[in-house]
């Protein structure tokens, strides 16, 4: 019987974790680009990971989300600064072909399939993330590949009210590894709802989510 567990990890201390490792060691350098890299060439050749029944959910890294110079309501101040090992991530999980959802906000421009309780966070005329919008593209280095999928959603968790759970279960994923923004909101409903459904491991990448605030985002 799977026993489910919840992971909160570096992404360098992920790689290990997956490669039956343990944490951080003298012998490994201290470079991060250069120890993810050589992390990463470890794995290739076994680990043992069973790369096939996990998925990374990249959650709302839109700028409206991400980008000062959007001017959204809705912009997390520490969202720009994880932009990069968010990418970082994405590109592991590429090379070991780990199926990368990219979860998206698009509303209608009325605002109507808006939350209530945000509403009042468009009455300065800045209207919602809406399809179409510059506000609504991904963050810059952010792109979504061939046999990736896009999931849009209206609410905090990525598995409310849409087909998420069906598309990953009918695709053999197990095993969730999850990045983006912002952790008190989507990221915990999102793992939340994870651990409702049933997957067997649920990892959060801590320096590849953020929240407004280092210290909100540490308490979650």
């Amino acid at each position: 019987m799977s026993c489910l567990l919840v992971l909160l990890l570096s992404l360098d201390k992920f790689l290990l974790h997956y490669l039956k490792k343990r944490w951080l060691s003298p012998r490994i350098s201290t470079s991060p680009s250069k120890s993810r890299r050589s992390m990463a060439a470890a794995a290739a050749g076994g680990g043992g990971a069973k790369w096939s029944e996990t998925a990374m959910l990249v959650i709302d890294m839109q700028k409206d989300f991400v980008d000062p110079a959007m001017r959204s309501p809705m912009l997390v101040d520490g969202g720009q600064a994880v932009v990069p090992t968010v990418a970082e991530a994405v590109a592991v999980a590429r090379e070991r072909g780990i199926y990368v959802v990219w979860v998206v906000r698009e509303h209608d421009p009325s605002g109507a399939d808006v939350e209530i309780f945000r509403r009042r966070y468009y009455s300065g005329g800045k209207g919602p993330t809406v399809k179409g919008l510059k506000g609504a593209d991904l963050a810059d280095g952010l792109v979504i590949k061939e046999g990736e999928y896009k999931l849009v959603k209206t609410r905090f968790s990525a598995f409310f009210a849409t087909p998420l759970d069906s598309v990953l279960k009918t695709s053999g994923i197990k095993k969730l590894v999850i990045v983006g923004v912002q952790t008190p909101n989507c990221i915990r409903q999102t793992v939340f709802d994870a651990v409702a459904l049933d997957y067997e491991k649920v990892t959060v990448i801590i320096d590849a989510t953020a929240a407004a605030r280092p210290e909100i985002h540490l308490c979650e």
